[in-house]
């Protein structure tokens, strides 16, 4: 009887396990973005793809380390031989067989072995650079999602506002027409107006929906529960200066390591092939024996050999000048992405530094956007205002609500191009 209950059970806890291992947000959780990015590092392909490429490399240091190891072979054969013509002896067809046992290892190489270990093991530590780099992508990805999504909720929601006031200002209109106040273009101005706010709402809850697709796709997730983002872009200054944001560059950029852990490699795969001038002095050890149907015997060898390439028809030459190139090019490349980091930088900062002087520009257009559509709304329950008036205090007033969150959307967007200009995360 307990077993009949207990199996059912674990199977129960391991299905709810893989589901939820298999799903990193639950139905109605509310996320931030620093959960975004934990989940985005789990889950996106590039990710995976990276790390995948790093134990291939670390394989590979493996692979080069045999050259150190002794090589073991078993060679076994068998053959059914007959007489050679028909004009030779009368001989019967008679089995042959063989098993050898080969052991072989090198002794010295001059440090070539050693050289490819050497090459493999900076190769593999590029790989994590460019693993770190990735990730950094992948990162800026979700930050600029993520605030791409906040700058769509807080437009949807300045034109739920608008709505809404045009909502009323149709209200106060057709009460005005009823009591004879107002005319009937008053009240068909703020019906057209009261439409093109609701299209205007439309479009903004779309956007806002692409907006969450676009930050699961950044995450690395195809089909998200419902989930929630209770969360501002309330301005914060970042405080930097542009040299100590260069030197941060320089310093942690991940793709400047691997750059630089390439360039090594490629240095020491230079020496590697100059070496291929020398000999390589290695030892051998053989047993084995053979026989047919009657008779069998065995034998057994040990030596030592030295193979040294008097002529490989200049192959080694060209390798290393192959090598030498490939070097040449890859500091032309390192070059390249230095003036690429000085870019990157100067040009996050001046968009940070720009943008944070929209948002003081934009919140005082707010506030007198704010005032202007109250005097208006005074002067036309007074008698003394226009329908036009009103409608254009309220399109300046919407309008200036969308450049101030642009205005902080450019900025942290901005912001996150510098972390990550920078190296940081």
């Amino acid at each position: 009887m307990f077993k009949k209950i207990l199996l059912p059970l674990i199977f129960v806890i391991f299905m709810t396990g893989e589901i939820f291992a298999a799903q990193p947000i639950t139905a109605g959780e509310t996320i931030n973005l620093q959960r975004c990015i934990e989940i985005a590092l789990q889950n996106h392909p590039a990710i995976n793809a990276a790390q995948h490429t790093v134990r291939i490399y670390e394989s590979r240091i493996g692979q080069a380390r045999a050259g150190y190891m002794p090589q073991l072979t078993f060679q076994s054969g068998y053959q059914r031989i007959g007489p050679a013509s028909l004009s030779g002896p009368d001989i019967d067809p008679y089995n042959h067989h063989s098993n050898t046992l080969n052991l072989s290892q090198t002794l010295f190489d001059f440090g070539k072995t050693y050289d490819q270990i050497k090459i493999q093991s900076l190769s593999t530590e590029s790989s994590r650079a460019d693993l770190q780099d990735i990730s950094g992508h992948v990162i800026l990805g979700v930050k600029q999602a993520y605030y791409s999504y906040l700058q769509a909720k807080m437009s949807a929601e300045v034109a739920r506002e608008t709505v809404n006031k045009f909502q009323q200002h149709f209200e106060i209109a057709n009460a005005f027409f009823e009591t004879g106040k107002r005319s009937k273009i008053d009240v068909t101005s703020a019906e057209v107006n009261l439409s093109n706010s609701k299209i205007n709402l439309l479009k903004a809850e779309n956007n806002l929906h692409l907006a969450k697709v676009n930050l699961n796709n950044a995450m690395g997730l195809s089909n998200a529960p419902p989930y929630e983002i209770n969360d501002d872009m309330s301005y914060k200054p970042y405080d930097v200066s542009l040299d100590t944001a260069r030197e941060k560059a320089y310093r942690n950029r991940p793709d400047l390591m691997s750059v630089s852990k390439k360039k090594e490699a490629l240095e020491k795969n230079v020496l590697y092939n100059q070496k291929g001038y020398l000999p390589v002095l290695s030892g051998s050890a053989v047993y084995g024996y053979v026989g047919n149907d009657s008779t069998s015997d065995s034998s057994w060898s040990v030596g030592v050999f030295l193979n040294f390439p008097l002529f490989t028809g200049f192959s080694t030459k060209y390798q290393i000048d192959e090598a030498k190139a490939n070097l040449n090019v890859l500091k032309a490349n390192e070059d390249s992405l230095t003036q690429q980091v000085s870019l990157e930088i100067e040009s996050a900062y001046l968009s940070l530094k720009e943008a944070s002087e929209r948002i003081g520009a934009a919140e005082t257009i707010v506030r007198q956007a704010m005032e202007n559509v109250e005097l208006a709304e005074g002067r036309y329950e007074a008698g003394v205002g226009s329908s036009i008036e009103i409608t254009d205090a309220m399109i300046t007033l919407n309008n200036a609500k969308m450049t101030y969150i642009t205005a902080l959307a450019d900025y942290h967007m901005a912001q996150a191009n510098l972390e990550k200009a920078m190296g940081e995360k």
